[in-house]
């Protein structure tokens, strides 16, 4: 029910992964990563457990195909599961089982893992690994975000897509995207929406994390440089 793509950028280092789902809040139960370890979808038939285990054993130095190795021999169900891997060192691995509803497949590319549960088709792989090939002069997030409007646009899944995430790591040691849409009629083109708001607010945080004390209010920093931004409201009682 499932469609993702997991990529490293060989230049810049930068890796993590773009999905979308029939399910809601796929953000919270499929993908894992971390900036020292790699990223990794879980995804089909789903186990969370699992999938933190998984995170674990790249934490622990893995390489992504020892992880899927060792995970076999743990999952008593592994036939029902897709697992994608990227681990720290750019190594990729992806399992579709046999028991994984159509269609059901994967693709592995020179820097990227495309693949996918419950499709229109092998067109839904066929549109990510195109719009990955075809924007290589985008930004790295946002060629994440492109692979997947390519699946979606390919065919995407059966029954459509009900949410959407992204999860990306750099050189600052921490998540630099981690956004996601749990429940949207269009999630991919909501998390899109919300990836475009937040992402002038990057270099900021970033420099938050380094040195706080030289930092103004975020809303400040953007109108300083310019940008606007709406911010939720607070009660009637106190506007």
């Amino acid at each position: 029910m499932t469609f993702t793509i997991i990529a490293r950028d060989k230049q810049s280092g930068d890796f993590g992964l773009c999905i979308s789902s029939f399910s809601p809040a796929v953000g919270w139960v499929a993908p894992f990563g971390s900036a020292q370890a790699g990223v990794l979808s879980y995804q089909s038939s789903v186990e969370p457990r699992l999938g933190k285990v998984a995170l674990g054993l790249l934490e622990r130095g893995y390489s992504a195909q020892k992880v899927l190795i060792d995970m076999e021999q743990m999952d008593k169900h592994w036939e029902y599961r897709q697992v994608g891997v990227l681990d720290a060192r750019g190594g990729m691995a992806v399992f579709t089982g046999k028991k994984n509803y159509q269609w059901a497949g994967h693709r592995i590319g020179s820097d990227f893992i495309a693949f996918g549960n419950v499709l229109a088709g092998e067109k839904t792989i066929d549109g990510i690994c195109e719009a990955w090939e075809s924007n290589r002069a985008a930004s790295f997030d946002d060629r994440l975000l492109r692979a997947i409007e390519g699946g979606r646009d390919a065919g995407g899944q059966l029954e459509g897509q009900t949410s959407a995430a992204i999860k990306t790591f750099g050189r600052k040691g921490t998540a630099r995207l981690d956004l996601r849409c749990d429940h949207a009629s269009e999630p991919i083109a909501e998390l899109r929406r919300i990836v475009d708001w937040y992402m002038p607010l990057v270099e900021y945080y970033e420099a938050l994390v380094d040195d706080p004390s030289v930092m103004p209010r975020h809303k400040d920093w953007l109108k300083a440089r310019g940008i606007e931004r709406e911010y939720g409201k607070p009660p009637p009682h106190l506007a």
